[in-house]
């Protein structure tokens, strides 16, 4: 294991502390959401109201000493709020542009579906190219510009669902379930005092364990972990059997490939290895597939969820030894 790799577990294992400090439970949503990070890529998280989604993703921009900026989703919501536009200053007599919230390194782009498409399509040149274009003119973006997109999912009324090639820029599905019963009663011991999860972020008590500039860096560690050719053939071939599936209509793309390959590399930092596992693609499958994977009605009628439809293809697809 070389010197910029142990730098990287250490940056992880720090990092992990920190966000432990407010963040109470959630350490797998916490772990994906670092692999979304770590590998440069977006992050949708699903979960009912109140389970800290927005307070995750401005401790995660903490912690890593990057800037955050939130915009809340409504349907009346137009791409210019988000991008920012050219507005004429009369002193000057030119236009001069006023950057949106788009312009930051960690976006949470909250409850994203209750937006129309042409609005929140105005996230795509920026997920993709971390860039925006206004007016004709390119505006270049941080090269760590990462989108945290939230939504409900048991709240259908006023929202858009997601457009498939948008859902297919997101690196991860992330589920935040419901706190357990000792974190919850954690959770409401500290609010009896002045330890509350807001409370400790704005204390200063969380500390930052690196720069954006470091994390640019940090990232290439992850370049030094090991993925035999067999464990590669086997992930090409869970994803290609998503296509072939009975029960799916549209399977998942090449980019889901390269997400698969990537978060299974960080999977496997985050456990403290140089060397990728068919467990560490396992772990990654449902996050990096789920989204992507579009069932046949009749199959949906009958019950059938397109994480069981992932599990089935796991063990359908013959772990290498």
């Amino acid at each position: 294991m070389n010197n910029q790799t142990e730098t990287l577990l250490d940056v992880l294992k720090r990092g992990r502390e920190e966000i432990a400090k407010v963040i109470i439970g959630q350490q797998d949503v916490v772990d994906k959401s670092l692999i979304a990070i770590f590998t440069n890529n977006h992050a949708l998280i699903e979960g009912v109201p109140g389970v800290a989604k927005t307070l995750l993703v401005r401790t995660l921009a903490h912690v890593l000493g990057c800037e955050f900026s939130r915009i809340q989703f409504t349907p009346d919501l137009m791409p210019a709020d988000i991008t920012g536009t050219n507005v004429f200053n009369m002193s000057s007599n030119q236009f001069t542009l006023v950057k949106g919230p788009i312009f930051t390194t960690f976006l949470l782009a909250d409850e994203i579906n209750r937006a129309p498409a042409k609005t929140q399509s105005a996230l795509l040149q920026a997920m993709q190219e971390r860039q925006v274009t206004i007016d004709r003119d390119t505006h270049q973006l941080s090269a760590n510009f990462t989108v945290f997109a939230t939504q409900n999912p048991i709240e259908y009324e006023g929202t858009y669902p997601l457009a498939e090639v948008q859902k297919d820029r997101f690196m991860l599905k992330i589920s935040m379930a419901h706190p357990g019963r000792e974190d919850e009663l954690t959770l409401a011991r500290r609010m009896l005092g002045k330890e509350s999860p807001e409370a400790t972020l704005a204390s200063g008590a969380v500390k930052s364990v690196i720069n954006e500039q470091t994390l640019t860096g940090l990232r290439t560690a992850l370049d030094s972990v090991l993925v035999k050719e067999e464990l590669m053939a086997y992930l090409v071939d869970i994803v290609r059997k998503t296509r072939a599936h009975e029960s799916v209509l549209v399977g998942a793309g090449p980019r889901a490939t390269q997400a698969l390959l990537l978060s299974s590399r960080a999977n496997a930092a985050l456990a403290g290895r140089d060397f990728v596992t068919p467990d560490d693609i396992k772990t990654m499958a449902t996050p990096v597939l789920e989204h992507r994977i579009i069932l046949r009605p009749e199959f949906e009628i009958e019950g059938l969820s397109v994480a069981e439809v992932i599990q089935s293809i796991l063990q359908e697809i013959a772990v290498p030894r």
